[in-house]
């Protein structure tokens, strides 16, 4: 009986494709092992195994892929630690971007636009040069929203103290667009907010804030993805 070989190797002995189109088609989800599918050139198979190239398989490097992640309100730790989070079994079920799930996607992710301090919700992974530039070099134009839930008497001029921005002790808070979402719940939209700065919106109006939860990015909406599951960002939407 024969050692086992790399599933590229056999894949050549296969097809006759070449050595880069065979880890191309593997690596792009496009290979199966007595059914399952495997992303792995270097996986080793046997002569028993049956390897079956699938219909419609392209040669083709894999797309840059962004990811969306809705961070638990209790995650310790830094963005380094928020890639654990990102497994096969944690992709929301109900994703409705259509894309593929492929392991390579899951490699090299940076983060972009972190969350005001102690808050939890809409975080953004890419692999994309493209899109990581636009969420530097576009922060200071991107609006965020959060929703903040907040204790406390706001005073009849509140809000509009809120919107048109004020200065506290030499502190110069920015004006935003805020709302009642319901009888506890702020809603803030704010584009390229320093860290803490709801927090002392908040203050500033005399409400206390109990928790904060980003929920868009630009024209990017978290939308109904739950606590500690990710998705893919969508090929129509535009941050």
């Amino acid at each position: 009986m024969s050692e086992p070989i790399r599933l590229s190797k056999r894949l050549i002995e296969l097809t006759g494709c070449s050595r880069r189109e065979a880890e191309l088609y593997i690596e792009g989800g496009w290979v199966s092992i007595d059914g399952e599918v495997v992303e792995e050139p270097q996986f080793k198979v046997s002569e028993q195994q049956a390897v079956v190239l699938l219909p419609g398989a392209e040669a083709k490097p894999l797309e840059p892929a962004t990811l969306l992640l809705n961070q638990p309100a209790d995650f310790k730790g830094d963005a380094d630690d928020l890639l654990a989070l990102f497994q096969p079994q944690s992709r929301w079920a109900e994703d409705p971007s259509g894309v593929r799930a492929l392991r390579g996607h899951l490699l090299r992710l940076q983060a972009s636009l972190p969350l005001q301090p102690h808050a939890e919700g809409m975080l953004v992974f890419s692999q994309d040069w493209r899109t990581l530039r636009k969420l530097t070099d576009d922060a200071y134009k991107l609006e965020q929203e959060y929703v903040v839930e907040v204790i406390g008497e706001l005073p009849p001029s509140g809000l509009e103290t809120l919107k048109r921005g004020q200065t506290i002790k030499g502190e110069s808070l920015p004006g935003c667009k805020v709302s009642w979402q319901n009888e506890t719940r702020l809603r803030f939209a704010l584009k390229n907010p320093s860290p803490g700065v709801i927090q002392r919106l908040c203050d500033s109006v005399g409400l206390r804030v109990v928790s904060i939860k980003r929920i868009r990015i630009g024209g990017v909406s978290m939308g109904k993805l739950p606590t500690g599951q990710w998705r893919y960002l969508g090929p129509q939407e535009r941050f």
